[in-house]
């Protein structure tokens, strides 16, 4: 599987919500009135970028720089290193999970939480679908994630 490029939270989340939304770089620029290049730094990972021009992109998605009181895991990052391959998460209260995250759970343009099968059940998931394989883990509940050796 090619490389992902790994960027920062905001890249991520500008870069996954624009995905998202089938929007092209060009069009997210202009209805951010910002110019393309802006956009291209922006998710590239850019470390120097005006604050304003920032939050004018984060208006679109409802967000808005600020400061945050407890550090969890970029959802962002997990979706575009994590998704789809075979991971072990470890939650906060210490139980190790081996599966693959399915799908992610948004709520008001956020990503809160993950749909995940478990090693044990995934031939049986992805022989009929059934929901009963899947469990929803929130995303606070993760101390780290990590691909299965």
């Amino acid at each position: 599987m090619a490389n992902k490029r790994e960027g920062n939270s905001i890249s991520n989340y500008v870069r996954f919500n624009r995905q998202r939304l089938n929007m092209t770089q060009e069009e997210l620029a202009q209805k951010a009135g910002v110019g393309l290049r802006f956009i291209r730094d922006m998710e590239q990972g850019k470390t120097t970028l005006r604050m304003d021009k920032v939050n004018q992109v984060l208006s679109l998605f409802g967000q808005s720089l600020s400061p945050v009181s407890e550090k969890l895991m970029d959802p962002y990052d997990i979706n575009l290193r994590y998704f789809n391959l075979p991971v072990k998460i470890t939650l906060k209260n210490k139980n190790v999970l081996f599966g693959i995250i399915i799908d992610q759970v948004i709520l008001n343009n956020q990503v809160t939480g993950w749909k995940f099968v478990s090693n044990n059940h995934a031939i049986a998931f992805k022989k009929d679908q059934d929901p009963k394989w899947v469990r929803t883990i929130s995303h606070p509940e993760i101390d780290q994630i990590e691909l299965q050796d």
